[in-house]
């Protein structure tokens, strides 16, 4: 079997299983809209924040934490793949195991596409012009910051046994990520002893690029922000093929 098509088959059984699970799509779409129509209209009537309204500040950074929580919970699917000893079978199969984590990390980038897109054609009812080259752009920040994002999961993945632990690891991964990125405020009036855990965090950086985009607005230059987002997934997909190379089928 040809690394191409291998990478498709991969591929292709991670969105049907996504396509099936219907409260899935639903779920990973919900949490997002309440965060801005709960949270962004709630405290988007009382303040605003760079002559914005709440809620628009807000847009680019859960379009942030959509990418973040749909990559990383989506590495809980290879410990249900060890337990129907599904990754038995493809890892005895004629497949690289760095083609079979290429193969996981695109099935994943896919199914974050699909929370994103909704939420981007949503964007315009919240007041936020969305143009193709804005959407392009956030598509491509989108794309690079989930493949770091779904190989930290699929890494998490591979040296856990099961769901609960996982769920249990991920939830101290994500929660710091998602609330130290700026996704929910600015960053320039936090305490000076939060800056060093706000400017290693990877998301920041994310956040950032779409806010910048999106807004026209950010606080550091577009081509620094992606520099690292690019360099950062680079790292991770390096440590998530090392990582499947030792990792059990059990």
């Amino acid at each position: 079997m040809s690394v191409a098509l291998g990478l498709y088959a991969m591929w292709l059984r991670e969105l049907k299983v996504y396509l099936r699970e219907r409260s899935r799509v639903v779920s990973s779409v919900f949490m997002p809209l309440m965060w801005l129509i709960v949270f962004g209209k709630g405290l988007g009537s009382t303040i605003s924040i760079e002559n914005m309204s709440y809620d628009v500040f807000i847009y680019p950074g859960i379009i942030g934490m959509a990418t973040l929580f749909g990559s990383l919970f989506f590495g809980v699917y290879i410990i249900w793949d060890k337990k129907v000893d599904f990754l038995k079978e493809v890892l005895v199969s004629p497949l690289s195991r760095t083609t079979i984590f290429l193969g996981k990390v695109l099935g994943g980038i896919t199914d974050v596409l699909i929370q994103v897109t909704i939420l981007l054609m949503l964007g315009p009812l919240l007041g936020v012009p969305m143009t193709f080259s804005k959407m392009a752009l956030a598509y491509i920040v989108v794309i690079t910051l989930a493949i770091a994002i779904v190989s930290i999961g699929l890494i998490i993945g591979s040296v856990m046994e099961s769901p609960e632990g996982f769920g249990l690891i991920v939830t101290f991964v994500a929660y710091p990520l998602f609330f130290l990125s700026g996704a929910l405020f600015p960053i320039e009036n936090i305490p000076l002893w939060l800056k060093p855990f706000i400017f290693i965090d990877p998301l920041t950086y994310g956040v950032d690029a779409l806010r910048q985009i999106i807004l026209g607005t950010g606080r550091f230059p577009l081509s620094i922000s992606y520099s690292i987002l690019l360099g950062f997934a680079a790292l991770m997909v390096y440590i998530g093929t090392i990582a499947f190379e030792r990792m059990k089928a059990y």
